[in-house]
């Protein structure tokens, strides 16, 4: 898609938001809503503050997730009016702002001061956002009956949404293939880290979250959150869980890779692989996302017979036991948009099954997801149900030759689609 196209469809975007937010105040009671950007806090007894992204709903609307002190207010068929903070200040550089089609869209004016601006005829008005940062601007501030039905406005994707989120994919793929040749060249998390972001063209802090790249045993932490400098003796996996933000819209591919020799664990991951391929494509409207979740623990406990980690149990054992949960201990995956872990997708509790499923709806067009299935060697999970009743039914020096990979996963990003599914990922061949 070229960037006419869509820049075309963010106009679309724009006109689709103002229709959906005016429903969700007459819905509530409200004339007016007011959105404010936030801002980064001062870490404590420092004069440094911490990286900043904005708030959910103001990116949802502009895009603009680095403005920081600036203020967004939606009335019905009315302009919406886009406070840009904009100070004259020799320390530091302005955001980027070029003209766009969108602009015609909306009132924007520019500010050069941290203040709230005045508001007239804005009837019973809402104010959301960071609590630190609305002052005592007048109206109802994050009222919650308002709020959920804001997040609701971001559950289903506009066509400018999921052409973002493609973007975003495509440039993740780059750096994907960028961290792999890495890995097998020898490097170290760190410079894995630094291939990624060479091949993205985006610093660390402005991905949508910190890159998870961990090798060998750190490969089994979920949230492996440090890069070593210096590469291990011996290489012999890695896990790399990485995305780009474009226009504010997020992508999360997660990727694992086995050294040369590493014969058993790089034939788990491609059972694993093609059991994700499986799990992707159930995701059609009508499906309960819990049911994808659940179908994932049926096919863990295939691959664990398949690959001779466990012995003389059946699959169905195998889930009713927890046996599967302490080999894939976390959800299938997530809802994805201007945040990682997008909003709405627990609208209903997790079932006692699926602690950690961030997900729980049935899904419909529009909505976009990751399918991230997972197969790791956990000490803190495993090694008391080496010790338990089940205990002579595993593998030992199978588990044990497993140890030092740490864990597979693998992830896409999908979009559910009126007859069925959309990957994101796969259609990049990542």
């Amino acid at each position: 898609m070229s960037d006419s196209e869509l820049l075309a469809l963010q106009v679309d975007h724009i006109r689709t938001l103002q229709h959906r937010y005016e429903e969700a105040l007459a819905s509530q009671g409200y004339d007016s809503l007011l959105i404010s950007s936030g801002a980064a806090p001062m870490r404590y007894a420092d004069d440094q503050g911490w990286v900043f992204h904005g708030y959910g709903p103001f990116v949802h609307w502009t895009g603009l997730v680095d403005q920081e002190f600036s203020w967004l207010l939606i009335r019905p068929d009315q302009k919406p009016v886009l406070w840009l903070f904009q100070p004259v200040d020799f320390w530091h550089a302005n955001p980027e702002f070029p003209e766009e089609p969108w602009h015609q869209l909306v009132d924007i004016r520019f500010i050069p001061q941290r203040e709230i601006p005045a508001i007239d005829e804005a009837g019973k008005m809402a104010v959301i956002g960071d609590p630190a940062y609305l002052g005592d601007v007048a109206g109802e501030h994050n009222p919650s009956a308002l709020l959920e039905a804001v997040e609701e406005t971001r559950v289903r994707k506009t066509p400018y949404e999921i052409a973002c989120m493609a973007r975003a994919n495509a440039l993740a793929v780059k750096g994907h293939r960028a961290a792999r040749d890495a890995f097998l060249a020898g490097e170290s998390e760190f410079g894995i880290s630094l291939a990624y972001q060479q091949a993205t063209g985006q610093r660390e802090a402005e991905s949508p979250y910190h890159s998870i790249i961990g090798l060998n045993e750190h490969a089994g932490t979920l949230h492996y959150q440090y890069y070593d400098v210096d590469a291990p003796s011996s290489s012999r996996s890695l896990l790399i869980d990485a995305g780009v933000r474009f226009r504010g819209y997020s992508s999360d591919i997660t990727r694992t890779t086995a050294a040369p020799g590493e014969n058993r664990f790089a034939a788990l991951i491609h059972g694993l692989d093609q059991l994700q391929k499986r799990l992707c494509e159930m995701v059609a409207p009508g499906v309960a996302y819990v049911d994808i979740h659940r179908k994932t623990h049926e096919g863990i406990a295939a691959l664990l017979i398949a690959a001779g980690i466990v012995q003389g149990l059946d699959e169905q054992t195998l889930v009713s036991e927890g046996v599967t949960r302490a080999f894939f201990p976390h959800g299938i995956g997530h809802f994805l948009g201007v945040q990682v872990h997008d909003v709405a997708g627990k609208r209903t509790p997790s079932p006692d099954d699926a602690p950690f499923l961030r997900l729980t709806r049935t899904l419909e067009p529009g909505m976009v997801v990751t399918i991230e299935p997972g197969l790791y060697i956990i000490p803190s999970l495993l090694d008391p149900v080496l010790e338990g009743p089940l205990a002579n039914h595993f593998n030992r020096p199978v588990i044990e030759e497993l140890r030092g990979c740490g864990g597979i996963r693998i992830e896409d990003n999908v979009v559910v689609t009126e007859d069925g599914h959309r990957n994101l990922t796969r259609e990049l061949a990542a």
